[in-house]
């Protein structure tokens, strides 16, 4: 039974590990669309490839509110919640 524990929480750990990368890809998304001026940019065109499933259906939800895209803001947000969630079942 120990090992089932241990098991189980450490998928549920990995699962935290995965959306905390996911919000630091989010982050570099939005600070890269504030530097990068060539949209064919490798690191660039790879961020969006990452992150528009996310993001694409939170706007597809909520579109951007007078030419302000938050999408990243909620992503942050029920990203934190569910891996809050996770962490409650450990």
């Amino acid at each position: 039974m120990i090992y089932t524990t241990s098991l189980t929480g450490s998928i549920i750990l990995f699962a935290i590990r995965i959306i905390q990368i996911y919000n630091i890809l989010i982050i570099a998304r939005v600070f890269a669309s504030w530097i990068v001026r060539n949209p064919y940019n490798r690191v660039y065109h790879f961020l969006i490839t990452i992150t528009e499933p996310v993001l694409g259906l939170i706007r597809r939800i909520l579109p951007p509110l007078m030419g302000l895209d938050l999408s990243p803001i909620i992503a942050f947000f029920l990203l934190d919640l569910l891996s809050r969630l996770l962490a409650s079942l450990m």
